[in-house]
């Protein structure tokens, strides 16, 4: 299997497209696959790698959706099966902090001049969770407020039985 590494940060480059623009850059340089996400809807490291190896799995056993591995990274992430609206789980204009995910398969990605690492790893909102993965009020009364973590892996661990 290959590398897997996660990064948080806040972007240096502004703008979304112009972000975006330079992730493909920093790709193709090191031919690493480098999927962008919204950190404050990673609930933990779990969460990321846990997309990450099943989206790799997929693309293995020719089960993908999608035709690029990040965007499958993101469809599992978001434990959402349409393309379309997993791309909620990207980088928007209003994304603050970022979660890297990198699949290296050679060079590691210069990634020092896209987003400036600040070490704090996933610092989440419960609201922008809650929201994201569609977790109602009758899922945190059965569950608690402390297990929305939990839930969130149980959508990404459950993607592949709503084929």
């Amino acid at each position: 299997m290959s590398d897997l590494c996660l990064i948080f940060g806040r972007p240096k480059v502004k703008g979304k497209e112009a972000f975006l623009a330079a992730l493909r850059k920093a790709q193709v340089e090191s031919g690493c696959v480098i999927q962008a996400m919204d950190a404050s809807l990673i609930v933990g490291e779990s969460h990321a790698t846990l997309a990450a190896e099943k989206a790799i799995r997929a693309f293995s056993e020719e089960k993908n959706v999608a035709k690029d591995l990040g965007l499958e990274i993101l469809r599992y992430a978001s434990g959402k099966r349409q393309i379309g609206r997993a791309l909620t789980m990207g980088v928007s204009e209003e994304t603050e902090r970022i979660a890297l995910i990198v699949v290296e398969n050679g060079t590691p990605p210069k990634i020092s001049d896209i987003i400036e690492i600040d070490g704090e790893g996933p610092c989440w909102s419960r609201a922008a969770v809650r929201e994201a993965f569609e977790i109602g009020e009758a899922e945190i009364e059965a569950a608690g407020e402390e297990r929305i973590p939990d839930i969130v892996l149980e959508r990404v661990a459950l993607m592949d039985a709503y084929r």
